[in-house]
């Protein structure tokens, strides 16, 4: 029985020097060290041998098992290196070759005039406040000075969902509200870009769905010459430090006085051409001094508080920075259009 341990011993070790296969190697074991290997079956002629004999030949079995177990894990962990050696030279990366490029999106062009209108009046202490797109009659019209039956609400042919809720046609409802929440007490500085929806024939210049930045200010002793000069400040900012403003009156229910503000042509420097209609102007925005009835509607004492509003297009500025004929690009999602905004 001793013999026949040595001699399995003796083919394991052989068999297992000579495999070269993670499969081969785990026949190995199952066929010497399984339940029916031929170990086993040696052990089970035990009873036949003295009680003398037993111990000797059960430590020798122990042997022999861990002699083939542990050459089976040092084979098995030279045969798995082996393995993972061959998959890296296989799957070897050159690393020498130039990478693929990855596409960067960047902002919509509407995205990019917001947020550089937004960082300049940051940069002059305003707050940037948001509304509902969603609007009530009151904080749409009456709050603005404009009553029910308002001729002035033929200006803005609006969508409503009820008699008293609508899609809002401004964002001058934030003004309202932000007003509302100072409880009359200034000094008021905000900018309210966002969203706004009025019934109308979508064309090159014109869309149903458009955005508009209005700002305002209100405190003791604002005048028209801080609107006027904030206005320098942003058409210089914005189309080149050279521009020059021009006021022209106008009317705007919300605003007492009010007034068109155009911009020094940016493309021929005001000696006339295409973009200008050959004027050497350019309209921007509209703007004016606030009304005492809207300053008093939220609460604030139009004998103490003055203040003064503006409104612009982003689209149309953009149109006009860019050199864009057709605000229907902006909504169509041609990415052959957006790719060309790229951040510098």
């Amino acid at each position: 029985m001793q013999d026949q341990l040595k001699q399995l011993q003796k083919e394991a070790l052989q068999q297992i020097e000579e495999v070269n296969s993670l499969k081969g190697l785990n026949d190995i074991r199952v066929a010497y060290l399984g339940k029916k290997g031929p170990i086993t079956e040696v052990l089970r002629g035990m009873g036949k041998l003295s009680a003398e004999e037993r111990p000797k030949m059960g430590a020798l079995a122990n042997e022999v098992r861990e002699a083939i177990a542990s050459n089976i894990a040092s084979k098995q962990e030279s045969l798995e290196r082996a393995e993972v050696e061959k998959k890296l030279a296989a799957e070897t990366i050159d690393v020498t070759l130039p990478g693929r490029p990855i596409r960067v999106g960047n902002p919509h062009p509407i995205t990019a005039v917001i947020e550089e209108i937004e960082d300049l009046f940051i940069g002059m202490g305003y707050t940037v406040e948001v509304g509902p797109e969603v609007e009530t009659d009151y904080y749409n019209f009456e709050a603005l000075n404009l009553p029910k039956e308002h001729p002035a609400r033929d200006m803005q042919d609006s969508f409503y969902i009820t008699e008293e809720l609508l899609l809002r046609t401004q964002t001058s409802p934030v003004q309202a509200r932000t007003l509302e929440k100072f409880k009359g007490k200034g000094p008021v500085k905000i900018i309210c870009p966002g969203k706004v929806y009025r019934r109308d024939n979508d064309d090159a210049t014109h869309s149903h769905q458009f955005t508009q930045i209005e700002g305002l200010v209100v405190g003791e002793k604002v005048s028209m010459s801080d609107l006027k000069g904030t206005l320098e400040v942003f058409a210089r900012k914005l189309f080149g430090e050279d521009r020059e403003i021009r006021l022209r009156p106008s009317f705007f229910p919300f605003t007492e006085p009010s007034v068109e503000v155009d911009v020094s042509c940016f493309s021929c420097g005001g000696s006339g051409c295409r973009i200008c209609k050959q004027t050497g102007w350019i309209e921007i925005l509209g703007a004016g001094m606030v009304h005492p009835n809207v300053l008093e509607m939220s609460g604030f004492d139009s004998e103490k508080y003055q203040g003064f509003a503006f409104g612009m297009g982003p689209e149309r500025i953009a149109m006009l920075k860019y050199g864009i004929d057709d605000i229907r690009h902006f909504y169509t999602n041609d990415l052959r259009f957006l790719s060309q905004f790229k951040k510098a």
